[in-house]
């Protein structure tokens, strides 16, 4: 079952409403769900899989369970810290690195 998303940069969305602040949002991902719970980062991925149903879903159940879990917050902070050096990368997706977040 496909679950309609609303998606939008975070600079464009009510942080206050959704219980998060500006620092948290340029730090990860997020998504909160229908029932006001919000996930950051590697569980935001896991939870944006399950809505996209198959062939996704499965994926996104096995990303939210422990060792598997820790294993993609590992591999969600690598890319994220390192995201400006992707390809389409741009200068908007680099955090200096004095703002960056250990953890």
């Amino acid at each position: 079952m496909n679950v309609p998303a609303d998606v939008r940069p975070w600079q464009f969305t009510d942080l206050a409403a959704l219980g998060t602040t500006r620092e948290r949002a340029e730090y990860e991902l997020l998504w909160a769900d229908t029932r006001g719970r919000l996930y950051g980062g590697a569980q935001a991925v896991a939870k944006i899989l399950i809505a996209a149903g198959l062939p996704w879903s499965p994926l996104g159940l096995v990303l939210r369970v422990p060792p598997f879990r820790w294993l993609a917050h590992g591999v969600y902070r690598l890319i994220a810290d390192n995201r400006h050096r992707l390809p389409g990368g741009t200068p908007m997706c680099v955090i200096p690195a004095d703002q960056r977040r250990n953890g």
